[in-house]
Protein backbone atom coordinates (compact mmCIF):
# COMPACT_ATOMS: atom_id res chain seq x y z
CA UNK A 1 0.00 0.00 0.00
CA UNK A 2 1.49 3.73 -0.53
CA UNK A 3 2.58 5.31 2.34
CA UNK A 4 0.85 8.42 1.54
CA UNK A 5 -2.23 6.70 1.43
CA UNK A 6 -1.94 4.66 4.53
CA UNK A 7 -0.67 8.00 6.30
CA UNK A 8 -4.23 9.88 5.12
CA UNK A 9 -6.30 6.96 6.34
CA UNK A 10 -4.65 7.36 9.49
CA UNK A 11 -5.03 11.23 9.61
CA UNK A 12 -8.65 10.73 8.95
CA UNK A 13 -9.00 8.45 11.71
CA UNK A 14 -7.24 10.47 14.38
CA UNK A 15 -9.13 13.71 12.99
CA UNK A 16 -12.75 11.73 13.25
CA UNK A 17 -11.94 10.77 16.53
CA UNK A 18 -11.16 14.12 18.16
CA UNK A 19 -14.22 15.41 16.35
CA UNK A 20 -16.37 13.31 17.78
CA UNK A 21 -14.09 13.78 21.78
CA UNK A 22 -14.60 17.39 21.17
CA UNK A 23 -18.72 17.53 20.64
CA UNK A 24 -18.62 15.13 24.11
CA UNK A 25 -16.80 17.08 25.64
CA UNK A 26 -19.17 19.94 24.26
CA UNK A 27 -22.70 17.72 24.90
CA UNK A 28 -20.87 17.88 28.63
CA UNK A 29 -19.76 21.29 28.84
CA UNK A 30 -23.41 22.74 27.92
CA UNK A 31 -24.58 21.03 30.62
CA UNK A 32 -22.44 22.32 33.19
CA UNK A 33 -22.65 25.63 31.92
CA UNK A 34 -26.48 25.90 32.65
CA UNK A 35 -26.50 24.51 35.73
CA UNK A 36 -23.46 27.02 36.65
CA UNK A 37 -25.82 29.62 34.91
CA UNK A 38 -29.28 28.83 36.74
CA UNK A 39 -27.21 28.81 40.01
CA UNK A 40 -25.68 32.40 39.33
CA UNK A 41 -28.41 33.51 38.28
CA UNK A 42 -30.41 32.10 41.74
CA UNK A 43 -27.25 33.30 44.26
CA UNK A 44 -29.79 36.72 45.12
CA UNK A 45 -32.07 34.53 46.95
CA UNK A 46 -29.92 32.21 48.43
CA UNK A 47 -28.02 35.43 49.87
CA UNK A 48 -31.10 36.70 51.21
CA UNK A 49 -33.13 33.55 52.34
CA UNK A 50 -31.81 30.14 53.52
CA UNK A 51 -31.96 26.64 50.91
CA UNK A 52 -34.13 25.01 53.61
CA UNK A 53 -36.92 28.06 53.82
CA UNK A 54 -36.80 27.75 50.18
CA UNK A 55 -37.46 24.07 49.60
CA UNK A 56 -39.46 23.44 52.77
CA UNK A 57 -41.82 26.60 52.82
CA UNK A 58 -45.46 26.65 51.37
CA UNK A 59 -46.03 30.25 51.45
CA UNK A 60 -45.49 31.89 48.14
CA UNK A 61 -46.26 35.83 48.56
CA UNK A 62 -43.36 37.61 46.17
CA UNK A 63 -43.90 40.91 47.08
CA UNK A 64 -43.71 40.30 50.78
CA UNK A 65 -40.22 38.42 49.97
CA UNK A 66 -41.92 34.72 51.01
CA UNK A 67 -40.94 32.51 48.69
CA UNK A 68 -42.23 28.83 49.72
CA UNK A 69 -40.68 26.30 46.72
CA UNK A 70 -42.43 23.02 48.35
CA UNK A 71 -45.95 23.43 46.60
CA UNK A 72 -43.95 24.28 43.10
CA UNK A 73 -41.98 20.55 43.84
CA UNK A 74 -44.71 18.65 45.11
CA UNK A 75 -46.76 19.19 42.24
CA UNK A 76 -44.21 18.44 39.83
CA UNK A 77 -43.79 15.31 40.75
CA UNK A 78 -47.27 14.41 41.87
CA UNK A 79 -48.14 15.11 38.21
CA UNK A 80 -45.33 13.52 36.52
CA UNK A 81 -46.02 10.39 39.06
CA UNK A 82 -49.59 10.19 37.53
CA UNK A 83 -48.85 10.69 34.10
CA UNK A 84 -46.53 7.59 33.90
CA UNK A 85 -49.14 5.68 36.58
CA UNK A 86 -51.35 6.68 33.45
CA UNK A 87 -49.45 5.97 30.01
CA UNK A 88 -47.05 3.04 31.24
CA UNK A 89 -49.67 0.23 31.37
CA UNK A 90 -51.39 1.74 28.21
CA UNK A 91 -47.84 1.99 26.63
CA UNK A 92 -46.64 -1.47 27.54
CA UNK A 93 -49.62 -3.49 26.62
CA UNK A 94 -50.23 -1.82 23.15
CA UNK A 95 -46.68 -1.82 22.33
CA UNK A 96 -46.32 -5.93 23.17
CA UNK A 97 -49.76 -5.83 20.97
CA UNK A 98 -48.57 -4.17 18.10
CA UNK A 99 -45.47 -5.93 18.23
CA UNK A 100 -46.38 -9.76 19.13
CA UNK A 101 -50.18 -10.51 18.17
CA UNK A 102 -51.57 -7.61 15.63
CA UNK A 103 -51.03 -8.17 11.72
CA UNK A 104 -49.06 -6.25 9.48
CA UNK A 105 -51.94 -4.47 7.60
CA UNK A 106 -52.74 -2.91 11.17
CA UNK A 107 -49.18 -1.47 11.89
CA UNK A 108 -49.09 0.08 9.11
CA UNK A 109 -52.07 1.95 10.18
CA UNK A 110 -51.17 2.30 14.13
CA UNK A 111 -47.08 3.71 13.46
CA UNK A 112 -48.38 6.88 11.49
CA UNK A 113 -50.88 7.87 14.04
CA UNK A 114 -48.52 7.54 16.66
CA UNK A 115 -46.18 9.55 14.78
CA UNK A 116 -48.80 12.20 14.13
CA UNK A 117 -50.10 12.47 17.62
CA UNK A 118 -46.05 12.44 18.63
CA UNK A 119 -45.91 15.42 16.78
CA UNK A 120 -48.99 17.76 17.77
CA UNK A 121 -48.25 20.80 19.31
CA UNK A 122 -48.57 20.60 23.54
CA UNK A 123 -51.16 23.30 23.12
CA UNK A 124 -53.34 21.20 21.17
CA UNK A 125 -53.11 18.82 24.36
CA UNK A 126 -54.02 21.61 26.48
CA UNK A 127 -57.04 22.83 24.89
CA UNK A 128 -58.19 19.27 24.47
CA UNK A 129 -57.67 19.47 28.01
CA UNK A 130 -59.46 22.56 28.69
CA UNK A 131 -62.41 21.80 26.57
CA UNK A 132 -63.03 17.88 27.12
CA UNK A 133 -60.86 17.11 30.45
CA UNK A 134 -61.33 19.38 32.70
CA UNK A 135 -65.52 19.23 32.35
CA UNK A 136 -65.82 15.44 32.40
CA UNK A 137 -63.62 16.14 35.92
CA UNK A 138 -65.39 18.93 37.67
CA UNK A 139 -69.37 17.52 36.51
CA UNK A 140 -69.04 13.87 36.10
CA UNK A 141 -66.08 11.93 37.59
CA UNK A 142 -64.91 14.31 40.13
CA UNK A 143 -68.38 15.20 42.28
CA UNK A 144 -68.39 11.02 43.19
CA UNK A 145 -65.43 11.76 45.49
CA UNK A 146 -65.49 15.11 46.39
CA UNK A 147 -68.22 17.63 47.15
CA UNK A 148 -66.51 20.33 44.79
CA UNK A 149 -64.15 20.37 41.81
CA UNK A 150 -62.96 22.88 39.39
CA UNK A 151 -61.67 20.50 37.07
CA UNK A 152 -58.60 22.27 37.11
CA UNK A 153 -56.90 19.49 39.03
CA UNK A 154 -53.81 17.36 39.63
CA UNK A 155 -55.66 14.75 37.96
CA UNK A 156 -56.28 16.75 34.85
CA UNK A 157 -52.89 17.95 34.41
CA UNK A 158 -52.04 13.97 35.12
CA UNK A 159 -54.04 12.55 32.46
CA UNK A 160 -53.08 15.24 29.62
CA UNK A 161 -49.84 14.26 29.97
CA UNK A 162 -50.34 10.85 30.19
CA UNK A 163 -51.62 11.34 26.42
CA UNK A 164 -49.23 13.69 25.62
CA UNK A 165 -45.93 11.14 26.46
CA UNK A 166 -47.96 8.09 25.50
CA UNK A 167 -47.25 8.07 21.83
CA UNK A 168 -43.28 8.53 22.30
CA UNK A 169 -43.62 5.67 25.26
CA UNK A 170 -45.76 3.55 22.73
CA UNK A 171 -43.05 4.35 20.17
CA UNK A 172 -39.94 3.58 21.81
CA UNK A 173 -41.27 0.46 23.64
CA UNK A 174 -42.32 -1.07 20.06
CA UNK A 175 -38.67 -0.25 18.89
CA UNK A 176 -37.22 -2.38 21.93
CA UNK A 177 -39.59 -5.10 21.43
CA UNK A 178 -38.86 -5.50 17.81
CA UNK A 179 -35.05 -6.04 18.35
CA UNK A 180 -35.60 -8.85 20.83
CA UNK A 181 -34.24 -12.01 18.81
CA UNK A 182 -36.65 -14.13 17.03
CA UNK A 183 -34.56 -16.94 18.02
CA UNK A 184 -35.73 -16.49 21.96
CA UNK A 185 -39.23 -16.49 21.02
CA UNK A 186 -39.09 -19.63 18.64
CA UNK A 187 -36.98 -21.47 21.63
CA UNK A 188 -40.18 -20.66 23.67
CA UNK A 189 -42.66 -22.20 21.81
CA UNK A 190 -40.58 -25.56 21.16
CA UNK A 191 -41.31 -25.83 24.71
CA UNK A 192 -44.58 -25.33 25.16
CA UNK A 193 -45.62 -21.90 26.47
CA UNK A 194 -48.34 -19.78 25.01
CA UNK A 195 -48.09 -16.54 23.78
CA UNK A 196 -48.80 -14.79 26.53
CA UNK A 197 -46.34 -16.87 28.25
CA UNK A 198 -43.44 -15.95 26.32
CA UNK A 199 -44.02 -12.36 26.45
CA UNK A 200 -44.56 -11.98 29.48
CA UNK A 201 -41.62 -14.63 30.78
CA UNK A 202 -39.48 -13.82 27.68
CA UNK A 203 -39.63 -10.48 25.88
CA UNK A 204 -40.19 -8.57 28.90
CA UNK A 205 -37.69 -9.70 30.75
CA UNK A 206 -34.87 -9.45 27.82
CA UNK A 207 -36.41 -6.15 27.32
CA UNK A 208 -36.47 -5.10 30.78
CA UNK A 209 -33.28 -2.28 30.57
CA UNK A 210 -34.82 -0.83 27.50
CA UNK A 211 -38.22 -0.35 29.19
CA UNK A 212 -36.96 1.36 32.05
CA UNK A 213 -34.73 3.56 29.88
CA UNK A 214 -37.97 3.95 27.68
CA UNK A 215 -39.42 5.37 31.36
CA UNK A 216 -36.94 7.81 32.57
CA UNK A 217 -36.59 9.22 29.15
CA UNK A 218 -40.23 9.75 28.95
CA UNK A 219 -40.27 11.19 32.87
CA UNK A 220 -37.76 13.18 31.82
CA UNK A 221 -39.82 14.44 28.98
CA UNK A 222 -42.87 14.46 31.67
CA UNK A 223 -40.96 17.07 33.89
CA UNK A 224 -40.64 19.67 31.14
CA UNK A 225 -43.59 20.24 29.73
CA UNK A 226 -45.49 23.19 30.26
CA UNK A 227 -48.20 24.83 28.10
CA UNK A 228 -50.31 21.69 28.13
CA UNK A 229 -50.53 21.04 32.00
CA UNK A 230 -50.44 24.96 32.61
CA UNK A 231 -53.57 24.81 30.67
CA UNK A 232 -55.13 22.27 32.83
CA UNK A 233 -53.32 22.63 36.16
CA UNK A 234 -55.39 25.50 38.08
CA UNK A 235 -52.23 27.43 39.07
CA UNK A 236 -53.01 27.49 42.95
CA UNK A 237 -49.48 27.77 44.87
CA UNK A 238 -50.40 25.20 47.27
CA UNK A 239 -49.70 21.29 48.27
CA UNK A 240 -52.22 19.24 46.70
CA UNK A 241 -53.59 16.79 49.04
CA UNK A 242 -55.91 14.79 46.49
CA UNK A 243 -56.03 13.89 43.13
CA UNK A 244 -59.09 16.89 42.84
CA UNK A 245 -57.15 19.32 43.81
CA UNK A 246 -55.53 22.52 41.82
CA UNK A 247 -51.52 22.37 41.58
CA UNK A 248 -48.60 24.52 40.38
CA UNK A 249 -45.70 22.35 38.67
CA UNK A 250 -42.21 24.21 38.47
CA UNK A 251 -42.47 24.82 34.45
CA UNK A 252 -45.69 26.17 35.22
CA UNK A 253 -44.60 28.63 37.80
CA UNK A 254 -41.60 29.94 35.25
CA UNK A 255 -43.88 30.15 32.41
CA UNK A 256 -46.64 32.44 33.74
CA UNK A 257 -44.49 34.63 35.63
CA UNK A 258 -41.04 35.11 33.83
CA UNK A 259 -41.05 38.15 31.83
CA UNK A 260 -43.29 39.91 33.67
CA UNK A 261 -41.79 40.48 37.18
CA UNK A 262 -37.90 41.38 35.56
CA UNK A 263 -38.74 44.90 37.46
CA UNK A 264 -38.23 42.64 40.60
CA UNK A 265 -34.68 41.36 40.99
CA UNK A 266 -35.33 38.75 44.02
CA UNK A 267 -38.55 37.69 41.60
CA UNK A 268 -36.49 36.91 38.91
CA UNK A 269 -34.04 35.27 41.30
CA UNK A 270 -36.55 33.12 42.48
CA UNK A 271 -37.79 31.77 39.08
CA UNK A 272 -34.62 31.09 38.00
CA UNK A 273 -34.23 29.50 41.70
CA UNK A 274 -37.82 27.65 40.19
CA UNK A 275 -35.41 26.41 37.09
CA UNK A 276 -32.66 25.23 38.58
CA UNK A 277 -34.40 23.14 41.06
CA UNK A 278 -36.27 21.81 38.24
CA UNK A 279 -32.87 21.17 36.20
CA UNK A 280 -31.17 19.50 39.44
CA UNK A 281 -34.72 17.33 40.13
CA UNK A 282 -33.90 16.19 36.20
CA UNK A 283 -30.02 15.61 36.97
CA UNK A 284 -30.52 13.35 39.96
CA UNK A 285 -34.03 11.52 38.32
CA UNK A 286 -31.64 10.57 35.54
CA UNK A 287 -28.27 9.48 37.45
CA UNK A 288 -30.10 7.24 39.87
CA UNK A 289 -32.10 5.93 36.69
CA UNK A 290 -28.95 4.90 35.23
CA UNK A 291 -27.64 3.38 38.55
CA UNK A 292 -30.54 1.61 38.28
CA UNK A 293 -30.79 0.44 35.13
CA UNK A 294 -27.01 -0.87 35.31
CA UNK A 295 -28.04 -3.05 38.72
CA UNK A 296 -30.82 -4.59 36.53
CA UNK A 297 -28.45 -4.73 33.51
CA UNK A 298 -25.83 -6.96 35.21
CA UNK A 299 -28.60 -9.02 36.85
CA UNK A 300 -30.37 -9.94 33.85
CA UNK A 301 -26.60 -11.25 32.88
CA UNK A 302 -25.87 -13.12 35.65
Amino acid sequence: MDLSLLQRRIFKDKAVRWIMLFLTALSLFLLVAIGIGLFFKSRLILSEQSLWSLLSGSAWKPLSGEFGFLPFIVGTLFVTALSIAIALPIALLSAIFLTEYAYSWMKRIVFPILDILAGIPSVVYGVWGTLIIVPWIADKFGPRFVDYTSGYTVLASGVVLGVMILPILVSLLIEIFSIIPQDFREASASLGATKWQTCSKVVLRKAMPGIVAAVVLSISKAFGETIAVLMVCGNFAAIPHSLFDPCYPLPALIANNYGEMLSLPLYESALMFAAFILFFIILVFNIISHWILRNIERSYKM
